[in-house]
Order: C-alpha cells, then sequence, then structure tokens
C-alpha cells in the first residue's frame, strides 16, 4: 500500500485541527503543516463534504473538527483521502476474472484486512504529540 501525498496531508492537517477545538484559518493550518495552500484547500473541501470537519466564513471561521480527536480513526481519514486503502488490487469484488479460482486471494483478502484493522487502531488522538 502506498499512502499518496493527499492521503498524508489529510492526516497532517487533521492533526493540526485536532489540537485545538477553535476555528483556525486554512493558511495557518497549512503553514504550520507544510502542506501548500492549494492542496489544502482541495483537501479540506473533501474532508467537509466527508462530514469530517466543520468550516465557517467569516472574520473568526476557518476549520475545526466534528467530532472529538478520538473519535476518528486514520483508517477512516485515509479511505477519505485515498481511492483505496487496500494494499492489493485484488479484493474479489467481481472486478477479476480469476477471483473465483485464484488461489492467491484469500492472501491478499487477509492482508488487506490486518492494513485495515492496523490502521483502525489508532485514532487522531493518538497522533497528537
Amino acid at each position: 500500500m502506498i499512502v499518496s501525498t493527499k492521503g498524508r496531508y489529510a492526516l497532517h492537517l487533521m492533526t493540526e485541527l485536532a489540537k485545538s477545538n477553535e476555528f483556525r484559518s486554512l493558511k495557518r493550518i497549512a503553514e504550520a503543516q507544510h502542506v501548500p495552500h492549494k492542496y489544502a484547500e482541495n483537501i479540506t473541501a473533501s474532508l467537509v463534504k466527508a462530514g469530517f470537519v466543520e468550516a465557517s466564513r467569516g472574520k473568526n471561521g476557518g476549520y475545526r473538527l466534528m467530532r472529538a480527536p478520538r473519535d476518528y480513526t486514520v483508517a477512516e481519514i485515509l479511505s477519505e483521502a485515498e481511492t483505496s486503502i487496500a494494499v492489493s488490487g485484488c479484493s474479489g469484488n467481481g472486478s477479476c476474472p480469476n477471483a473465483g479460482t485464484c488461489p492467491t486471494l484469500p492472501i491478499w483478502k487477509k492482508l488487506d484486512e490486518t492494513v485495515y484493522e492496523f490502521l483502525s487502531g489508532y485514532t487522531l488522538a493518538d497522533l497528537l504529540v
């Protein structure tokens, strides 16, 4: 599994938001985590759409988390940011014509489950240092 820049940046932005329950400007969030502003705009838009982040306009506006940091798992954040967090392209979802007879499919399914369980074992609160 390769986590893209978008996935890594999404975790960085969410971690920065987890440091305070106050609305914070995107400029401050992006600068604190060394995320290019344009990239941060796109990511926060998808995080707002997913219901992870709340946006507010105005002088004291910005972004903040919708839930407590302990209520977000790394798996769900990456799942939102990435097309897939599967380790292999083999999931047995019917996209492969060999899925019914593939001898290696159980290994890939188990590996994907293991990675998802591992990432689900960490919350945003765990990433705060």
